[in-house]
């Protein structure tokens, strides 16, 4: 029946695209207007203008386009953003790689709080968690942005923003979806505003057969299906209780669940897992000395449950618990400077055991950061900054921020950016038994931007070019000390840099295009000075171009191709592992939307519509041709 289901509604997406291809939105980046205001890039509402850092914008109208897919599905559409096993099973790890970075060094924030996974090896957050029902828009800050937002903003930070819903009349939303892999997929959403409260809601089950994990080395077709089940709810409340205070609150909750593979090449019946996430929050927002005042308080937990069949057929469970407090003020000094200024408090603990050991530790950090920006009638801007933090383990660290920019004729921006940033060692790396290094350091480093971003003709052509020069100090590395015995230890520096350029394109009204390109190389230099090229699944060049046309009056139609150029990859299907090298490969995808009435949308979307065959991870399966339909429907209070 379910196989009947899944023949039945790609027979309707591709009916949904012969009638578009024979017959005022596009889903294609447009032209980004400098009037744009964003938040991440300075704690504080900013327009893009005034903005003297890389930013990418994920808009709600991208979002609503991009109904059946998953969040890291597009943000691998962002130029100078790889997904590391994107198209992997869906329970598979996935790592987000910023500018060349590794996961752990890019921040991932939840309606500007950090989110982190204190019981990971490197402690970086899984965003699969997040159901992309529940995300409004998401902004990308490139760069080092350490004096804001802290640990592990080295390449950048991604704040995923969720619904809030205010100002807006009651409305309830429902989607449905079917696809390859017999994926299902039920969701629902509402909120709205009642006299001076606003609540918004999301609730989310998505379901898939999946297809085996690990690859067949001699192309068996027998190995297992490893199926994905996830499950999410979220709440977000906020009260204006005057014209000056704000109370607010959010609540969110995910479990994913899954089969998977002993390893590369190794498939295995019976390994199972369950992740599940928390994750709350109390806020107040007050005007105050012409500004606001928040203050901020969050708890994250993280319940993470295996269970091996092989190869020890064992059992291991990891907790998280992190606690986070944040007060900031936001205020003008003077007609031309502003200050953005604050403190914080984050604990983090851990509970784990598996097979071979067992873990519980905490620790804690705090800071103070202030950054001053000045805005000219004649186009200058500056950011000046600077963040003191003291952490419980290996004490006290600064970072700073210098980032001036000038606007020309208000169409045309150039910017500076001079910045440190730091990476804590994880609980993991510091205290776990035999491989653990109580002493520690913050891995730090500086990172040089010089860029561009023009809009040549307004609201038709905007280009934007940046380079940028990472290095990072006291890399904390994996490494043999004695026979049997390896442990965490500073010792290394990783040097990075690259550039990112990215053509917007609004030739007609019905018609809109971007076009983009990436290049990343960089290495790891030891003590004797021997350079390792370390950027495993991260490719050199990157290329990708996006179309959307309107057809029609109702429909949509865009297509969206991406050139991942080579890498290399280490085969853990050897022993000791081997690095091998990644052939380049490019996917080509059609996605179709067609909103019948203004409350009814149909989608269609297609993916590797080529078929072609390539690798991510070496020894893991990628999905061939496959698409995703559905519905959502819309119902508002009259």
């Amino acid at each position: 029946m379910q196989l009947k289901k899944t023949i039945y509604l790609g027979g309707v997406g591709l009916g949904l695209l012969v009638h578009a291809l024979l017959s005022d939105h596009v889903y294609a980046q447009e032209p980004k207007p400098l009037d744009e205001v964003v938040i991440t890039a300075n704690r504080s509402p900013k327009k893009l203008a005034d903005v003297g850092k890389v930013v990418q914008v994920i808009t709600a109208d991208q979002l609503a386009r991009s109904q059946g897919r998953t969040l890291l599905e597009v943000l691998n559409r962002v130029v100078g953003l790889t997904v590391g096993g994107n198209s992997t099973g869906m329970g598979e790890p996935k790592s987000i790689f910023l500018r060349g970075a590794s996961g752990a060094n890019t921040l991932i924030l939840i309606d500007g709080v950090p989110a982190n996974n204190a019981s990971g090896v490197t402690g970086e957050y899984d965003i699969t968690a997040i159901p992309i029902d529940m995300v409004a828009r998401v902004e990308i800050i490139k760069g080092g942005n350490s004096t804001l937002y802290g640990s592990d903003a080295v390449a950048g930070v991604i704040n995923i923003i969720t619904h809030k819903d205010y100002n807006q009349p009651i409305h309830i939303g429902v989607l449905g979806t079917v696809g390859s892999y017999e994926s299902f997929k039920q969701a629902f959403n509402g909120g709205g505003l009642i006299k001076r409260t606003s609540f918004a809601f999301n609730g989310s089950n998505l379901t898939s057969g999946g297809f085996s994990s690990a690859m067949s080395r001699n192309g068996s077709s027998s190995f297992e299906k490893n199926g994905f089940e996830q499950r999410a709810l979220s709440l977000r409340v906020g009260e204006q209780l005057n014209d000056r205070l704000c109370l607010n609150g959010n609540f969110f909750w995910n479990t994913n669940q899954a089969s998977f593979d002993a390893g590369a090449y190794q498939d295995v019946l019976g390994n199972t897992y369950s992740k599940t996430s928390y994750l709350g929050g109390l806020g107040v927002s007050l005007s105050v000395l012409q500004g606001e005042l928040m203050i901020n308080l969050s708890q994250n937990n993280i319940k993470n449950h295996f269970n091996y069949t092989a190869p020890s057929n064992s059992i291991a469970h990891y907790e998280s618990e992190i606690s986070n407090l944040e007060i900031g003020l936001s205020s003008p000094l003077n007609s031309l400077i502003s200050l953005t200024s604050g403190f914080s408090y984050k604990y983090s603990a851990t509970k784990q055991a598996n097979a071979y050991s067992a873990l519980g530790a905490h620790n804690a950090i705090i800071s103070a950061f202030a950054s001053l920006f000045l805005k000219t009638k004649g186009g200058f801007r500056s950011e000046l900054g600077g963040r003191y933090n003291y952490h419980t383990q290996y004490g006290s660290n600064l970072t700073y921020t210098i980032n001036p920019s000038y606007l020309f004729l208000d169409r045309y921006k150039v910017f500076v950016n001079l910045s440190s940033a730091y990476r804590v060692p994880s609980l993991y790396q510091l205290f776990m038994p035999q491989f653990g290094n109580t002493l520690l350091k913050p891995e730090h480093s500086t990172t040089f931007e010089i860029g561009f971003d023009l809009a040549i003709l307004l609201e038709k052509l905007n280009i934007s070019l940046s380079y940028f020069d990472r290095r990072i100090n006291d890399v904390i590395d994996y490494v043999p000390i004695a026979v049997n015995r390896s442990m965490y230890i500073n010792q290394n520096k990783q040097k990075d840099r690259g550039f990112e350029l990215e053509l917007r394109m609004k030739p007609h009204r019905v018609i809109c295009a971007n076009v983009f390109y990436a290049y990343v190389t960089g290495g790891l230099y030891k003590p004797d000075d021997l350079v390792i090229n370390n950027l495993y699944r991260r490719p050199n060049n990157s290329f990708g171009a996006n179309l959307g046309v309107i057809v029609m009056k109702k429909m949509d139609v865009n297509l969206m191709y991406k050139f991942v150029g080579k890498r290399i990859d280490q085969d853990y299907g050897m022993y000791p592992p081997t690095i091998s090298d990644l052939t380049s490969y490019h996917l080509l995808d059609v996605y179709i939307q067609y909103k019948p009435k203004s409350r009814l949308a149909l989608f269609a979307d297609f993916k590797n519509i080529l078929d072609n065959d390539y690798v991510e991870v070496i020894g893991y399966t990628t999905k061939g041709f496959n698409f995703t339909t559905g519905i959502k429907l819309e119902f508002f209070q009259k």
